[in-house]
């Protein structure tokens, strides 16, 4: 089975920066990874994800230009460096594996349990 093991959520204060990782266990071939937030009451979104060879990534209009997503496949680890953090940016952040570099939720075939990260005014 695989396995996606988050870690770097917290507590900062606005304009602060932080550096989510989630390392993959498990068989993996070609595969893309990505990055979503689920706000207290709201749906699952699209954050940004990048494709197996790192050529190809997509953000979210809401953090382009504030965060970067990477991986290293030597480790089956994605990162999400966040910068400049916003009260609106407080969720659960999920990372996941697809097939294919695509922006929707329903194409990625595994989960990771989620970390927290509040952003304060």
């Amino acid at each position: 089975q695989v396995q996606l093991e988050e870690s770097g959520g917290g507590l900062v204060q606005a304009g602060d920066s932080l550096r989510l990782s989630c390392a993959a266990s498990g068989r993996f071939g070609v595969y893309a990874m990505g990055w979503f937030r689920q706000a207290p009451g709201k749906e699952r979104e699209f954050v940004a994800t990048i494709s197996w060879s790192g050529d190809t990534t997509f953000y979210a209009d809401s953090v382009k230009g504030r965060f970067t997503i990477s991986r290293d496949n030597s480790k089956n680890t994605v990162y999400l460096q966040m910068n400049s953090l916003k009260p609106d940016d407080t969720a659960v952040y999920y990372c996941a594996v697809g097939r294919l570099t695509l922006r929707s939720p329903s194409q990625y075939d595994y989960w990771g349990q989620g970390t927290q990260v509040s952003v304060s005014s």
